[in-house]
């Protein structure tokens, strides 16, 4: 296996391996991580790192698969809060009343793709396996959220409405806003059809000739990077202030989790982020 990236760093490679972001490491308030697929305890189709519950694998190794990324990552596990996914743009606001929800707490609430804080204690866990991890920093007001954007998601502009969140709550300015999108599969791998990428053609307050790249027999190459990058942008993000990962999920099947690459047969990354 052969890790290259301009914008990430791969930490611990030889122990329980997980992703930074260079940019995101800059900031002195956050800690952040990206799970990988190495490192874990599971077996058979979910080897080794899987942080998905409710695939086939025991909750016992998951769990197992949690503390060891935590301790890898210098993370506290009784701080975990995840998401209730399925591809909706519900934006959910925690704090540390909500620690350990969906990790070793059953979940309270369904259809929850995003989740943000201002308070430190606790950690924010989001899923992934090919869609796209949204990372947000209000660099001013110390607030932080995770999104997970799928096609659906990333339709619904799920990016735009966890912005509009922060600034209800946080008093967010999104020009302050430092973010930071994927790994996730990139256009050279995600072919969708017609049903599909009319959602995306319908974007016309966006340049959708940087995001759609036809192909023959109906079928189409997506980049949901750029989308989320023009949706951040029309939010009033900087597009100084964004990052996009270099690392395609597909192409990097050995390293992570990529649902396409294992036809379904896979465990799932996470994303992590608290306030220090």
């Amino acid at each position: 296996m052969i890790f290259a990236s301009d914008v990430m760093t791969l930490n611990n490679k030889d122990e329980v391996p997980y992703l930074t972001y260079n940019a995101l490491d800059e900031i002195s308030f956050i800690k952040h991580c990206f799970s990988t697929r190495l490192g874990g305890v599971s077996r058979g189709e979910f080897e080794s790192m899987n942080l998905s519950f409710g695939r086939g694998d025991s909750d016992e190794n998951v769990t197992e698969n949690y503390r060891r990324l935590c301790q890898s990552a210098g993370l506290e596990f009784d701080s975990l809060t995840a998401s209730a996914q399925d591809h909706h743009t519900f934006v959910r606001k925690v704090g540390v009343n909500e620690r350990g929800i969906g990790i070793y707490k059953p979940k309270d609430m369904q259809s929850v793709d995003a989740l943000m804080t201002d308070e430190r204690g606790i950690t924010l866990v989001t899923y992934y396996a090919d869609c796209t991890p949204i990372y947000f920093v209000d660099i001013k007001n110390k607030a932080i959220a995770l999104a997970h954007a799928g096609w659906r998601g990333t339709a619904g502009r799920i990016a735009e409405k966890v912005v509009n969140a922060m600034k209800d709550s946080y008093g967010t300015d999104p020009s302050e806003l430092i973010c930071a999108i994927g790994p996730a599969i990139s256009k050279c791998c995600y072919e969708v059809d017609e049903s599909c990428c009319q959602h995306f053609k319908a974007m016309d307050d966006l340049n959708t000739e940087a995001f759609i790249f036809t192909k023959d027999g109906g079928k189409y190459m997506l980049d949901l990077l750029e989308v989320n990058r023009q949706i951040l942008i029309k939010s009033g993000v900087r597009n100084e202030n964004i990052t996009i990962s270099d690392l395609c999920t597909c192409c990097n099947s050995e390293l992570l989790w990529s649902h396409r690459a294992t036809k379904g047969k896979r465990g799932g990354m996470a994303a992590f982020m608290c306030l220090r």
